[in-house]
């Protein structure tokens, strides 16, 4: 018969396996959701092969990587993630190959995986600065960048005006996670499970309402 102490650890440590798993689960919804919306984009600026994986990969790595850059992470474990290049790379092969049946689904789900990504990301990134004891504004920053750093790498590519800054309501959703991780608002496990579906759910109702937020476009004669 098990020491009760044991029970206790083994029990602790199969939480903190499952949280893991399923946060990788979630990772990999919003790596194949980045990673398809930067192919579709320069699939739409009419880019080549190469130019499709390249914005597609940046699109679903670029912000992690500018993150470990500002917190003093060496860049060079981007490269850990070798499972999550492969399912980049497969996702925008089945794209560019199979356009017209992968992208009937994409209008339908697009978004909502993209929402995932965006809440699960901007999490993990502050998450990530909170272990490095970074101070609060650090946290926010790595949340910012983490959920829409390669969105906005994505558009100064392929030469657009980067959407987080100009249209819909989406990098505000990751400062408010990071607000929330860095002022310890939330810390148990069922917290950051209710800060995730919250964050996924406001961006949902931002696209689907048409929620903006204030501009002011000076006058042309200035």
């Amino acid at each position: 018969m098990k020491h009760p102490h044991c029970l206790y650890i083994s029990n602790k440590i199969s939480l903190i396996e499952g949280i893991h798993m399923t946060w990788e689960f979630l990772s990999i919804i919003g790596t194949i959701a980045f990673s398809i919306s930067g192919a579709i984009i320069a699939m739409e600026e009419e880019y080549d092969l190469l130019g499709v994986y390249i914005l597609g990969i940046v699109t679903a790595f670029g912000g992690g990587a500018i993150r470990n850059l500002l917190i003093g992470v060496p860049p060079s474990t981007l490269w850990d993630q070798g499972t999550f290049f492969t399912i980049a790379l497969i996702s925008i092969t089945i794209v560019f190959f199979f356009p017209n049946n992968s992208l009937k689904h994409w209008d339908k789900w697009g978004n909502f995986t993209d929402a995932i990504g965006l809440a699960a990301f901007a999490i993990q990134g502050a998450l990530y600065a909170i272990e490095l004891n970074l101070p609060v504004s650090a946290v926010i920053v790595a949340a910012v960048l983490t959920g829409c750093g390669g969105g906005i790498v994505r558009d100064v590519l392929a030469g657009r005006k980067p959407l987080v800054f100009r249209k819909e309501i989406y990098a505000v959703w990751a400062i408010v996670a990071g607000i929330i991780l860095g002022l310890e608002l939330a810390t148990d496990t069922w917290e950051l499970y209710a800060l995730f579906i919250i964050i996924t759910a406001l961006r949902v109702l931002s696209y689907t309402r048409n929620w903006e937020l204030p501009n002011k476009k000076l006058p042309q004669n200035m």
